[in-house]
């Protein structure tokens, strides 16, 4: 009777899930704001078929960092994608450029930077050991600063050693150079099991931590090791990247049995 009443409870959230957010499309599709009244200022609703929209969107490429072994290409659709409403970035097994394992990470520099509001992201990730995607922010100043003076912003991280939960985290230098890091993961349960809502609110004071309607930690500036809040009160710029793990970083050891991987994005939408 409990596990009725369980499965029940479940079937009944997820479909409010559904209706909330069909009827937040159709607000923001009607009158460009969101249910708080939020201008939408920046989205992408993956609506056409082909490359990423190249108004938005530029890529990272090569073997970039944490000695990840997957290369990023450029402009390559078997990595990523526009099909049936949904970005698809997908790793694959395969020699390229001298690494065996390729995949793509999208980023928005150059493009658009942002400063404040609301960036939500409507994603399911993909599941299985070295599984590593992630929707997260930088500095617009990175270039010029190096990381982690430029400061770093995990709206969602997922690795599949960790699969009941989700890290959302941000790093940051103090006034001598130092770095740290503040962050939780909590258990939500499987993030794998469909398409969830990962978001950040974020203003001059603080930045607070969404899974779907869970807000699971906020960042105060005040409250942190040597104030970070100048760092945090500067444009930034948005990246999707499907990364694979490997031995000795966070995305832990790869099965490569796996592969191919596809981590799909519904939309992408930014409010002031």
């Amino acid at each position: 009777m409990k596990l009725q009443f369980f499965v029940k409870a479940c079937f009944f959230s997820l479909g409010m899930l559904v209706i909330v957010s069909y009827a937040d499309a159709q607000q923001v599709k009607k009158t460009g704001k969101d249910r708080s009244g939020r201008k939408l200022i920046f989205s992408d609703e993956f609506n056409y078929k082909g490359l990423p929209d190249s108004t938005k969107w530029t890529y990272e490429s090569g073997l970039v960092r944490n000695q990840e072994p997957q290369y990023y290409t450029v402009k390559r659709l078997e990595n990523a994608r526009v099909e049936n409403g949904h970005l698809i970035i997908e790793a694959r097994k395969e020699d390229y450029k001298g690494a065996a394992y390729t995949s793509a990470s999208l980023i928005t520099l150059g493009k658009k930077h942002f400063k404040y509001g609301r960036i939500e992201v409507r994603a399911k990730v993909p599941k299985g050991l070295g599984s590593w995607p992630a929707i997260w922010m930088l500095g617009e100043n990175r270039q010029q600063v190096k990381w982690p003076n430029c400061g770093e912003i995990d709206i969602m991280e997922y690795v599949g050693k960790d699969s009941t939960q989700v890290y959302g985290t941000v790093h940051y230098a103090d006034t001598t150079g130092k770095y740290h890091y503040k962050g939780e993961k909590p258990v939500v349960g499987s993030p794998d099991d469909g398409f969830h809502i990962y978001a950040i609110e974020w203003n001059k004071d603080n930045i607070s931590f969404y899974y779907d309607q869970l807000l699971y930690f906020v960042f105060d500036y005040k409250k942190a090791a040597y104030d970070p809040g100048t760092i945090f009160n500067k444009p930034f710029y948005l990246l999707l990247n499907l990364a694979l793990g490997k031995q000795g970083n966070l995305g832990g050891p790869l099965d490569n049995r796996i592969l191919p991987l596809r981590y799909e994005l519904d939309y992408v939408r930014v409010y002031e």
